[in-house]
């Protein structure tokens, strides 16, 4: 019988059993010992990941990790965002968000699909924003 391989969780960037977020590759990395003032934009999409200090908006992602470290003090924007560390701002995910156990989420929530595991803390308002969501209501 085959044996399973483990798969590579981006929070811990350690191997787990997790679903694969089908996230192959991370394109810029900013570490846990850097403090960063001013906003990101990735120009060319890409996977950003953020173990350190952010004072500022990132946005132009594909997908935006925030590990265990990692704290963003301004408003995010990608398609798939995946926080195990704090952020205190707006998040806008036109996909998934993810808040793993370790997640600290103070501000507003858009995304098509949310998953917040127990442990977790999130404060703010959510919104889901799925435009294949059609609405069932014939009233006027």
């Amino acid at each position: 019988m085959m044996e399973k391989k483990k798969k590579w969780s981006w929070l811990s960037k350690k191997k787990d059993n997790r679903n694969n977020r089908k996230i192959s590759r991370v394109d810029t990395i900013v570490g846990s010992s850097a403090e960063l003032n001013g906003n990101i934009f990735l120009k060319d999409k890409g996977i950003i990941r953020i173990d350190g200090h952010l004072h500022g908006d990132i946005s132009g992602a594909d997908s935006i990790i925030i590990g265990k470290s990692g704290v963003i003090e301004g408003d995010i924007i990608a398609g798939t965002i995946l926080v195990g560390g704090k952020v205190t701002g707006n998040i806008s995910a036109s996909q998934n968000l993810e808040m793993f156990s370790s997640a600290r989420v103070k501000g507003d929530i858009k995304c098509s699909q949310l998953l917040i595991e127990e442990g977790a803390v999130f404060e703010g308002n959510c919104q889901r924003t799925n435009s294949e969501v059609t609405s069932t209501d014939t009233t006027e």
